[in-house]
């Protein structure tokens, strides 16, 4: 698989820290599946600094201006003295606004597979290999004028959640009677201080308050400053500064108050009811998509009128048991945590070519097949004698409606093997994994190169598969993949779940 991974990207209090913070949650998914992440930072606070050098990610400086062409040649240089031969293998991020045209044709034209991380269609043109945009307002229109061969991944499903929040995925939240408990968390920088402003809304009012603060925030010392001020009854019970635990604050929360960027899609994700400011232009259209879909209350720019306005509408959130609880509900709907799979699956789905099953592969192919676990998850659970499997592969390869594919890296290195048997222009489909490639997430990559490569070849709409109702692995592959439940049925005298895979939804993924 791709073994390497740079990220550029910067973080400091007149850009905040989302670049980065969303970046760990690549970085995290990439090391899963058992590559290295390289972070490449002109700007970086030293609270984050920190994270990336607890994350086992290595961290290198670069030492011109945002953006520019010296920027992008220390970049480059960076990039080439580490991987040195190993070029194919590597993957670019580039997370920021000052990453224009110029920048990213610079990194295609150092030969560098790209993903591009945008927001808001920054650039006059984009490059790049992959654009992500995760944002509710995301739309293809934004990336108009793009290079023919660009991928684009858009929507609340690719949301990238650090690995701290995955833990909670299943947990259920319960819904106070009436909301008292108040969490503020407004950016790790908040460079208009908007974090006070919010807390003087709040402190005369009968709730539990805990604010968190980023520790590059030019303002905690006037904020510390002004609680001590107030009295015992004050609502603020706590200021903390570079939370680690953001996931426990959420479930400890009723409502949160935060700003409309990255933070958003953790709160969806914990289907925590909560009401946004915009502090940025990049996160106009996010508040607008989320009131619109009606999981967050947008209250505008913090002006004096804006704060009044959230004084009443926290109320009326806080005493309507059935609005919170019809928000955390869509809210899960609209972020299902898995994000960062399916962004680092689309890259590494680029490594892997597929070829037609050669007589040389048989004795690979009955080894894998044979594999306890892979006997498991079959429908045929008996070992498969080799005289059975040599006959078996001759039929499949003989047949004109089956389309038998090896998988491997460009490397070399095997992975498995994908079928396709096709009835009446619609196809069932199979895959497996050598052992050596489980546990990776590589059932992911595997489904989204060779679904593709079937559906851009052969002329069929739709892709069945059945699955033994024990191999939640492979259920949840396929779903992420796209492939839809659609009922509990049987294959071959075995209870089976039974999923379809469309070509319309299949290009949405």
């Amino acid at each position: 698989m791709p073994s390497t991974l740079f990220i550029r990207a910067d973080a400091s209090v007149s850009i905040g820290t989302g670049h980065i913070m969303r970046m760990i949650a690549l970085g995290q998914a990439w090391q899963a599946q058992g590559g290295e992440v390289h972070f490449l930072c002109a700007e970086v606070t030293p609270a984050l600094e920190q994270r990336l050098a607890s994350e086992g990610f290595h961290l290198s400086r670069i030492h011109a201006t945002l953006g520019s062409p010296e920027d992008l040649s220390e970049t480059i240089h960076l990039i080439s003295e580490t991987l040195q031969a190993d070029r194919q293998n590597a993957r670019v991020v580039l997370d920021g606004y000052h990453f224009g045209s110029d920048y990213q044709l610079g990194i295609k034209a150092a030969g560098f597979k790209l993903l591009v991380v945008d927001d808001y269609g920054h650039a006059d043109f984009y490059h790049a290999d992959w654009v992500l945009n995760q944002n509710i307002s995301a739309r293809e229109e934004l990336y108009a004028k793009r290079s023919p061969d660009t991928k684009l991944l858009l929507g609340p499903k690719f949301a990238m959640l650090r690995k701290e929040f995955l833990a909670y995925k299943g947990w259920q939240r319960e819904i106070a009677p009436v909301a008292k408990k108040i969490l503020v968390t407004l950016g790790g920088s908040d460079p208009d201080n908007v974090t006070l402003k919010v807390i003087q809304a709040l402190i005369d009012l009968d709730l539990h308050v805990k604010v968190v603060i980023g520790g590059s925030n030019p303002h905690l010392r006037e904020i510390e400053k002004f609680i001590q001020s107030q009295n015992d009854s004050a609502a603020v019970t706590e200021v903390i500064v570079n939370a680690t635990n953001m996931p426990e604050l959420m479930a400890w929360a009723d409502v949160a108050v935060a700003a409309a960027g990255s933070t958003c899609w953790e709160l969806a994700f914990m289907g925590l009811p909560n009401l946004v400011f915009i502090l940025a232009d990049n996160q106009v259209e996010i508040a607008e998509g989320l009131s619109a879909r009606q999981v967050a209350t947008s209250i505008g720019r913090p002006s004096p009128d804006a704060l009044v306005c959230f004084r009443e509408k926290l109320g009326q959130l806080a005493v309507s048991h059935a609005e919170r609880h019809r928000i955390s509900q869509v809210s899960r709907e609209l972020v299902d945590g898995s994000g960062a799979k399916r962004v680092v699956a689309g890259m590494v789905a680029d490594s892997l070519l597929l070829r037609r099953v050669e007589p040389g592969d048989f004795k690979v192919l009955w080894e894998w097949a044979n594999d306890p676990l892979v006997r498991q998850s079959s429908f045929e659970p008996d070992s498969i004698p080799w005289q059975e499997h040599l006959e078996w592969c001759n039929r499949k390869k003989a047949d004109a409606s089956c389309f038998f594919y090896l998988v491997g890296f460009q490397s070399g290195e095997p992975v498995g093997q994908v079928r396709f048997d096709i009835e009446n222009q619609e196809a069932i489909v199979s895959i497996g994994l050598a052992s050596s490639q489980r546990g990776r997430g590589l059932g992911l990559a595997v489904l989204l190169k060779a679904t593709a490569l079937f559906f851009e070849n052969f002329n069929s709409k739709k892709i069945h598969a059945f699955i033994k109702p024990t191999n939640h692995a492979s259920m949840r592959s396929f779903e992420l993949a796209g492939f839809r439940w659609i009922e509990e049925t049987q294959c071959k005298s075995q209870p089976a779940h039974h999923y379809i895979l469309n070509k319309a939804v299949h290009e949405q993924v």
